[in-house]
């Protein structure tokens, strides 16, 4: 890259990332208030609520850093034009340097994308639910008390009759109520907590679940034995997704290891790649729509903040509800976002292309 190249890349580094800090901080405190149950039902301490907030950002951050990357590409491209800078750059025919400039920071940029949503997402997605997982085991392990009900969390109450010297609970009884559709409740002559692949499981034995819909329908079923995951008791009952945890270097290993490419893996690894095509894409749009100068003065114009932003939406919309068949199915909106951007690009090119001038007789 020419001088002129990396200065300009720079330029549009420097608004893209004081914009992505200020959102990551306005997402870390939206995250703290979310987690904030952590503390106050949960009995942890204020180190555990920043770093589970902490642990989500990634997840949260690859969704909004393609819309700083273009907003960031906007913002210098608009200071270029308005500095006049813009117009020097095509008169004195250094079009390839600006071009050179927008196309290195796209890189970069896809690259970092890439990087979280492949790695950095999945290894921070297992830690949160590992933490998660512990934190369920801690608040079972501290709220239960002999021959005394214990509200471990809203709408899920626990009872044992007594506690041996080997950690296991006799007399076990709970009952959640946090589904209006569904109550549950489960008894047992003797539980212990214990831990597998899938994080802390409470294992029941000799006992039933009984079940009451919100139409008063009773069922019981007994049991020899039946674990029962902790979160599910303690926080939401959703299963970990073990994709979700998993980077792409080791899908794709035990991909080629196997022979077998399922969907879902297929799906997974689209899905993260697809963040890096979103950021090529709205590149490309900023580029086609801010490159190039102009002479309008004294018009009110749309601020181009509000252009990309209402073109994420526009592109997460067509891209969530327009699915075609095939591993391509997160990113339509973005494929098609990219291949408008390059036409109206290549035309602008051709139009803003110098005339090269004629030899002397």
């Amino acid at each position: 890259m020419t001088r002129l190249s990396t200065y300009l890349a720079k330029v549009f580094a420097a608004d893209a990332a004081a914009l992505f800090a200020v959102a990551v901080f306005l997402l870390f405190l939206i995250q703290c208030l979310r987690t904030f149950s952590v503390v106050s039902v949960k009995g942890q301490g204020l180190l555990t609520l920043v770093g589970q907030a902490l642990l989500t950002l990634p997840s949260l951050g690859v969704v909004f850093l393609y819309v700083c990357v273009g907003i960031g590409l906007a913002r210098g491209l608009r200071a270029l034009q308005g500095s006049q800078e813009l117009h020097i750059i095509h008169s004195s025919q250094r079009l390839p340097a600006l071009l050179m400039a927008i196309g290195g920071y796209t890189g970069i940029c896809t690259l970092i994308v890439l990087l979280l949503s492949n790695f950095v997402e999945p290894a921070t997605n297992r830690q949160f639910n590992d933490w998660s997982a512990s934190i369920a085991a801690d608040l079972v392990g501290r709220t239960l008390t002999p021959n005394r009900f214990a509200e471990v969390v809203p709408g899920v109450t626990m009872l044992i009759g007594e506690r041996a010297a080997n950690g296991e609970l006799t007399d076990f009884f709970a009952d959640d109520n946090r589904n209006r559709e569904m109550r549950r409740t489960y008894v047992a002559k003797s539980a212990t907590v214990a831990a597998d692949d899938q994080g802390y499981v409470l294992q029941l034995r000799d006992g039933a679940i009984q079940y009451m819909s919100d139409d008063r329908r009773f069922s019981e079923v007994a049991f020899a034995r039946y674990d029962v995951a902790l979160e599910r008791l303690t926080g939401p009952a959703e299963a970990r997704e073990v994709l979700s945890e998993t980077n792409s270097f080791e899908l794709v290993a035990g991909a080629l290891a196997t022979g077998i490419w399922d969907q879902d893996t297929v799906r997974h690894l689209a899905k993260r790649m697809s963040e890096g095509v979103r950021v090529l894409a709205i590149c490309l749009f900023v580029a086609a729509i801010a490159a190039f100068p102009h002479g309008r003065r004294g018009r009110r114009e749309i601020p181009l903040e509000l252009v990309v932003l209402g073109t994420a939406f526009v592109e997460r919309g067509i891209s969530s509800n327009l699915i075609p068949p095939g591993p391509l199915d997160p990113v339509p909106g973005a494929f098609l976002l990219a291949a408008l951007s390059l036409i109206v690009l290549v035309v602008r090119l051709r139009a803003f292309a110098p005339v090269a001038q004629a030899a002397p007789a």
